[in-house]
């Protein structure tokens, strides 16, 4: 991290993060970028509906969107964030690489994710044993053997969460791939390390008893936690008590200038909840970028 406060730190580097470090970055306010566009959902797609371009790359889009972010005067720190704390009148953003960001204001962008393991028990025990939320039910795993699956920052920190609960905590992953300071954390823990390994079942009966490797092992556990990117937006937000839409609980609610219920913090894009379309990202970054800038410049006098 180049300085140790931002006026905006923004969580995501897909359409809806870009686009709100470019409006947010030209209203003069200090902004940092977390996250890596090559996890934004949209990378790996090829765009044709979007009314300013004739059929594009979403790798190519991102990176001219990041060159502009930069040019504004984003900064951009390739890490996850794995925690959001209150900190006098503002926040404290805690990055997977061990900094710590003091920040007015947060726009949440990651997007949601979409990724599961599409393996023999999986519908099954969603519910039953399955979870993808530490935060949410690590407490109901108290003295049982469970396992983590994932080789992100969300599965290296949930893994670490979950040694305050478990007895035993197994951590399937075929390449871990988080910061380094994650990485100490991870290897001086007690966490059994299944490297180069994939889940390929998801046993039980009426709950999970067993989660089966592609070498044939099983491993008792109890409980299976499946995390396959960063943090998600409602576990980050979840602990700063930022409302989440009535229907569904499951996207960041918001009102029409991507406010949330918690003054400072935005939201923009995927995980305001559909519809999954790159115009919609953008249009909401844009508000998120100028609505965050503006608040900033309030609380200064500015």
């Amino acid at each position: 991290m180049q300085k140790e406060q931002y006026d905006v730190v923004i969580l995501g580097s897909g359409p809806a993060g870009l686009q709100a470090a470019i409006h947010a970055a030209r209203r003069k306010v200090s902004v940092l970028i977390l996250g890596r566009i090559g996890k934004s959902s949209a990378f790996n797609a090829h765009i044709e509906n979007y009314c300013c371009i004739d059929g594009e790359s979403g790798a190519e889009l991102l990176k001219q969107a990041r060159k502009k972010a930069e040019e504004s005067g984003a900064e951009f720190v390739e890490e996850d964030a794995t925690e959001l704390r209150m900190n006098d009148g503002g926040f404290l953003v805690d990055a997977e690489g061990g900094g710590e960001v003091k920040t007015k204001s947060i726009i949440l962008a990651m997007g949601i994710s979409r990724n599961k393991l599409n393996v023999k028990g999986e519908k099954d025990f969603l519910g039953k044993g399955i979870s993808n939320c530490v935060d949410c039910d690590a407490g109901f795993y108290r003295g049982e053997s469970v396992a983590m699956v994932g080789c992100g920052s969300a599965a290296v920190t949930g893994a670490l969460t979950l040694l305050f609960y478990a007895k035993e905590v197994h951590l399937v992953c075929e390449k871990v791939d988080v910061a380094g300071h994650l990485i100490e954390k991870l290897e001086e823990s007690p966490i059994e390390i299944h490297a180069g390994r994939k889940v390929v079942e998801i046993a039980g009966d009426q709950t999970v008893n067993a989660v089966v490797l592609d070498d044939g092992s099983a491993l008792k556990v109890g409980g299976v936690f499946i995390e396959l990117g960063a943090k998600g937006a409602t576990a980050l937000a979840g602990g700063l008590g930022v409302a989440l839409d009535s229907e569904t609980m499951r996207y960041i609610a918001t009102n029409r200038n991507q406010e949330t219920n918690i003054p400072g913090i935005y939201a923009a894009g995927d995980i305001c909840g559909p519809p999954w379309q790159v115009a919609k990202s953008i249009g909401e970054g844009c508000v998120a970028g100028l609505e965050a800038a503006a608040y900033v410049k309030r609380l200064k006098g500015a």
